[in-house]
């Protein structure tokens, strides 16, 4: 591992299996003597957990696309300086369960074509990639079916319905062809072990 530590990110559509994943990944680098920090978005520091229950709870028209990027991009600010950085800096492995690559997808193409915005906010508030982005890739329905099965509160963007299942999970693949040299697009549609796994050889290979 680098001095200044390794960012992971998992990627994928709702009810994937990217949070469980990337839990027991963290369970098992941890075994293997690294340093772990497993946080998430939204949310991962005090006040953009706040900012959360905001955008992940209530009426799937709560807010505007707009708005819902400006949200995400001031949780995902705060993640950074308060979470993020500091563990990096440190030497620890930061394994993120989603990051910019969900609002290019959630905020930037479900409700209309502002990946532009996205972007642009990106680069002027945020200005890095994850090392790694692990992306779960499976069966739309499956997921949603999964998602909906949780029975929680924060169901905002399930409610919307399979379509934007569908869209999430093509848009997933392109932006892993996009950003081909960090994505590493794992097989979902398998048992959990299996597919913990396939993800541990990846990551340990990165860390060797």
């Amino acid at each position: 591992m680098t001095r200044r530590g390794l960012f992971l990110t998992f990627e994928g559509i709702d009810g994937s299996g990217k949070s469980t994943q990337a839990r027991l990944l963290a369970e098992r680098l941890q075994k293997a003597g690294h340093e772990v920090v497993l946080t998430r978005e939204p949310g991962g520091s005090p006040g953009a957990e706040e900012i959360r229950r905001l955008v992940l709870e209530g009426d799937p028209d709560r807010w505007s696309a707009e708005t819902e990027i400006l949200l995400f991009t001031a949780a995902r600010r705060d993640h950074l300086e308060r979470t993020i950085e500091p563990a990096l800096d440190a030497g620890k492995v930061v394994i993120c369960d989603r990051f910019a690559d969900s609002t290019r997808m959630y905020q930037g193409l479900s409700r209309g074509d502002l990946r532009g915005l996205v972007d642009q906010l990106h680069s002027l508030m945020i200005g890095r990639e994850p090392d790694m982005t692990l992306l779960i890739d499976m069966d739309p329905e499956t997921g949603l079916s999964r998602a909906k099965g949780r029975q929680g509160t924060e169901e905002r963007f399930e409610d919307f319905g399979p379509e934007l299942q569908r869209q999430m999970r093509a848009g997933f693949l392109a932006l892993a062809d996009e950003f081909s040299e960090r994505f590493q697009i794992v097989n979902g549609n398998r048992d959990m072990d299996s597919v913990a796994q396939d993800v541990t050889e990846i990551v340990l290979q990165a860390l060797r």
